[in-house]
């Protein structure tokens, strides 16, 4: 068999796999199907590989080559262009047919001629025939729609750091870019941000079906739940009385829904035809080791063309757009999106830096959308230099998954280090030692007029080291079981209610997880974040730092830690086992004295303490500061300082040290 005919029998069978007929000139029978592929179809030049018909009608051309030829295959195009535009033999219209495609047993290129400036893109698999059908049935194409129906953006309950991202993204997909990416600060409203921009595609665009590709199934409740409470600007109905919203909790796609939501777990499992672990939308991908033994390729499944959807967004999906989850990506004939918080030099270069808007955690501090934080160290010997089991020293030995124990003696003596620490190696009194650390700290230092513990979040390095934080935490509270809870998808209780409760109600007081609510989950009324695992990514450590700096009114906040005197004004990273020092972090606590009193601050700025920590500390009070005054305050200093409000002191600071200002 030659090179040439084995591509074209891979050809033919993916063009049958798409639900076309395949017919030689000398049989032809266009009323055999909807899409009907007409192969050594005879023209003025020449015959042509494959001419395609829907409904009787030419529509499109495939110029065949053989595998070796995908190298250069993009001058192949001059060739199916003669062909799209010479008189086909019995047929009387000889107007140029719209649809060009290259194609080699392995790649296909597709051309739409109706696209302003028509631009080649290589797909995954042919289309199907009822798919070319609906477009020549509409009036134009979805990047023209993209290029010239956008309507101009109601900037009405809009952040100008929201409106700067849907007005860059629409100026990218007008440009035909098929990746761009939005860099917003975690709790900025990426997500509401995307919704904003899924209805205008939607309602102007006249996108067929958008996906929301989510890390955790519980980002896609949250996400599902932020659909149905959007009101769009321009209509008083909500979002999913326009539209359906599917959250994908099977292998079906609902043939109605517009918006479908799903974990890149799941829809990697639908189209490599491996059954997923339910269990596995619960972990966040940043947990997840992948190895090449994992690796199942995706193939076509008709059920789902690669026409499903024309628009990803990608939300906070680091590492879901790398490695084998790629794939799903990549499936799709549809432009990419992605939303982060955290991106890397990898996110930047899989997004063809394309960074259609940038708004950094500084900047929403500045402008008071989000909060400060500042860093609390607790150390212990243990954490610092590891410790030894003693040979013919009796110990108890776990197991980690029942926590049934066994004693048994030491052969030799056993030296083990901090990072060993809760997973190898319990070591209850170090637990002890940075929990009551904690206790006293946030009492006498940290929040001392408190008569209640701030809501806190401890990250701990398994489920086995959550239960004993939380027996501990009970202990050296003396509270009970209500006071402190495990927020995990393997605990008993409820998560999402647990998670409810910790997010609107006084109980509980504190909360321990491994990952759940480690990127994403929004729990405003944080106040307090306690790291007992160190993290490797900086992008996943940026996101559980994220958990914290949400800003929250001081009658909301008040509701749930009634002995708050205002709004939230920042939030205490406790560190107890180095996780600042571990790695380079993106974001950076604004705050550099925290033992100089405010006017020290002042008096020295007047006498010429320019240095870059100095003036960072006085711009994060002064930002503080202005979510605690009342208006008559605002007022005089505002007169005394030529007009000049307090929040605007301190963002003009930031921006002033913002080394990549203009």
């Amino acid at each position: 068999m030659t090179p040439e005919t084995k591509a074209r029998q891979q050809i033919d069978q993916k063009l049958e796999q798409a639900g076309w007929v395949i017919q030689d000139v000398k049989q032809i029978n266009l009323g055999a199907a909807v899409g009907v592929a007409v192969r050594e179809y005879p023209t003025d030049t020449g015959p042509a590989d494959y001419v395609l018909f829907v409904n009787r009608n030419a529509v499109g051309v495939i110029e065949a080559k053989k595998d070796s030829a995908g190298e250069n295959i993009t001058v192949t195009e001059k060739q199916t262009e003669r062909y799209a535009t010479a008189a086909l033999k019995w047929r009387k219209d000889n107007t140029p047919l719209r649809f060009l495609i290259e194609a080699t047993g392995q790649i296909i290129r597709f051309t739409d001629n109706a696209d302003p400036a028509p631009r080649s893109r290589e797909i995954f698999h042919f289309f199907k025939p009822e798919t070319f059908a609906a477009w020549l049935g509409q009036p134009d194409t979805l990047r023209r729609r993209l290029a010239e129906r956008m309507p101009v953006l109601p900037e009405r309950n809009l952040r100008d750091c929201q409106i700067s991202a849907v007005t860059g993204l629409e100026q990218s997909l007008a440009q035909n870019k098929p990746r761009a990416l939005v860099h917003m600060a975690t709790g900025a409203g990426k997500t509401f941000t995307a919704i904003t921009a899924v209805y205008r595609l939607l309602k102007f665009g006249g996108a067929r079906r958008i996906l929301f590709l989510v890390d955790t199934r519980n980002l896609g409740k949250q996400a599902h739940q932020e659909f149905m409470a959007y009101t769009p600007p321009d209509d008083g109905r909500k979002f999913t009385e326009l539209y359906n919203v599917q959250r994908l909790s099977s292998p079906s796609i609902d043939p109605h829904a517009q918006v479908c939501i799903s974990t890149i777990q799941r829809m990697y499992s639908i189209l490599s035809g491996e059954p997923i672990d339910e269990s596995a939308e619960d972990l966040s991908l940043n947990e997840v080791q992948q190895t090449a033994a994992q690796q199942k390729l995706v193939r076509y499944n008709p059920a789902v063309p690669v026409e499903t959807f024309g628009f990803i967004v990608i939300d906070e999906c680091h590492r879901s757009i790398y490695n084998l989850w790629k794939q799903v990506l990549d499936y799709f004939d549809a432009s990419l999106i992605g939303l982060t918080a955290t991106p890397d030099k990898r996110t930047f270069g899989f997004f063809n830096e394309n960074i259609v808007a940038e708004y950094t955690y500084e900047q929403s501090v500045a402008d008071g959308v989000n909060v400060g934080y500042d860093v609390y160290e607790i150390e212990t010997d243990i954490t610092q230099r590891g410790a030894e089991l003693k040979a013919k020293e009796w110990v108890d030995h776990r197991d980690r998954a029942t926590r049934k124990k066994r004693w048994s003696e030491t052969d030799e003596d056993t030296a083990y280090t901090g990072k060993e620490l809760d997973r190898s190696v319990v070591n209850l009194s170090q637990i002890r030692q940075v929990i009551q650390a904690m206790k006293t700290a946030v009492e006498t230092q940290i929040f001392p007029s408190r008569r209640e513990t701030p809501k806190t979040l401890i990250f701990a390095k398994t489920d086995s080291h959550a239960d004993d934080i939380i027996n501990i935490l009970r202990e050296v509270y003396g509270q009970g079981n209500a006071f402190c809870k495990k927020v995990t998808y393997r605990a008993e209780e409820d998560a999402d209610s647990i998670l409810s409760s910790f997010r609107n109600d006084y109980n509980p007081r504190i909360a321990v997880t491994v990952d759940m609510i480690a990127t994403g989950t929004d729990v405003k009324p944080l106040e307090v974040l306690l790291f007992m695992r160190d993290v490797r990514s900086k992008g996943y450590y940026e996101q559980m730092k994220g958990r914290g700096v949400r800003s929250l009114d001081g009658d909301s906040l008040k509701r749930v830690s009634n002995s708050a005197d205002g709004a939230k004004a920042r939030f205490v990273l406790i560190d107890a086992v180095g996780v600042e020092k571990s790695l380079k972090t993106e974001s950076r606590p604004l705050e550099k004295k925290s033992g100089v009193a405010l006017k020290d601050l002042l008096q020295g700025v007047a006498m010429g303490s320019l240095d870059d920590d100095t003036v960072l500390s006085l711009a994060n009070r002064l930002v503080r500061l202005a979510k605690q005054l009342d208006d008559k305050a605002q007022a005089r200093i505002e007169q005394a300082s030529g007009g000049v409000s307090v929040a605007a002191l301190g963002k003009g600071l930031i921006v002033a040290l913002d080394p990549d200002a203009i």
